[in-house]
């Protein structure tokens, strides 16, 4: 999978945490400024957890700060 950060590609990996691999969620409605979710990726030699802000039935995906507007982008192609 490729993820794209400001027009550029970045590497992606599949690294769920703990509570993912049980199938449980971050927060009880799923709902949320700053959910964690499976995937990293490399951005600026750095490997960085995807966040994502999920309100009513869209999200918008991030690294860093979502103020920073790195959003993410992930082609599963």
């Amino acid at each position: 999978m490729i993820a794209y950060i400001q027009n550029t590609t970045a590497e992606v990996l599949d690294r769920p945490l703990w509570w993912q691999t049980q199938g449980l969620t971050y927060t009880a409605t799923g709902y949320g400024k700053r959910i964690p979710t499976r995937w990293m990726v490399r951005h600026n030699g750095k490997l960085r957890r995807v966040y994502c802000a999920i309100y009513s039935n869209i999200g918008t995906c991030y690294i860093g700060d979502l103020a920073d507007g790195l959003t993410v982008n992930i082609d599963r192609a």
